[in-house]
């Protein structure tokens, strides 16, 4: 049997993510339909000192599927308990957990923080950061791997996968702080705040763990609450 190629097992780590947002994208997400001079004016300033000190950061790694119960599922000696996920994974076998990060630069910026437009435009700066780099782990994996499309998973995202499933996540990347600075906390909620964690894998069709939750008025959705499909995968 031949050997397994270097990067089908290798953590790949991610330190220098390319990140360039402009004051009217930043503006543009955070959905204020009349933008005040004033606005525009501290948006333009916090845009040029977080670009001075950003540095969006991600690691991801090749799993493979070692086993399979009606609600769960197992990756490389982690069991996972989710009926959802499992159903996700049904005939995959390769999977690329992943963690994305703003980066404790952009949370360390110094702001005033007690004014409430200030801080709401950093917390935006520093969502466009993470969405930067979990784009940038999913461009790699796709080039990489030579997969299509890739849908996602995350511990806590619904009922059905519970948030304290993070730590078998973070136990399957290693030492994650020490690699792009994300720290787990004993509730299993990371720092920076503005990071996301997951399972990527191929499909077909995509998925989104909103389509099965149907809490109303929820501003992080990007999908519409599907009743039918929440039925079939028994949620």
């Amino acid at each position: 049997m031949s050997a397994t190629p270097e990067h089908e097992t290798a953590i790949h780590v991610f330190r220098k993510v390319d990140f360039k947002i402009t004051t009217e994208d930043v503006l543009r997400a955070m959905k204020i339909r009349k933008v005040a001079p004033s606005l525009e004016r501290t948006t333009a300033t916090l845009v040029e000192r977080a670009m001075e000190v950003a540095r969006p950061k991600a690691l991801c790694r090749v799993c493979y599927v070692e086993d399979r119960t009606e609600d769960s599922v197992t990756i490389e000696d982690q069991e996972f308990t989710s009926r959802v996920l499992r159903q996700n994974l049904d005939g995959i076998q390769r999977v690329f957990p992943f963690v994305a990060t703003c980066g404790i630069e952009l949370e360390q910026l110094t702001v005033d923080r007690t004014d409430l437009m200030t801080a709401y435009c950093l917390d935006t700066i520093m969502m466009l950061a993470v969405q930067a780099a979990r784009r940038h782990v999913q461009h790699f994996l796709q080039d990489t791997y030579s997969v299509g499309q890739l849908s996602r998973m995350a511990p806590g995202s619904l009922q059905d996968w519970p948030l304290q499933e993070q730590g078998l996540l973070f136990d399957l990347l290693g030492d994650v702080q020490q690699q792009i600075g994300v720290q787990l906390t004993e509730r299993f909620l990371m720092i920076p705040i503005k990071s996301v964690s997951g399972i990527f894998f191929p499909t077909e069709i995509r998925f989104e763990s909103c389509q099965l939750c149907s809490r109303p008025n929820c501003p992080g959705r990007r999908a519409p609450y599907d009743a039918a499909l929440s039925a079939r995968y028994g949620v």
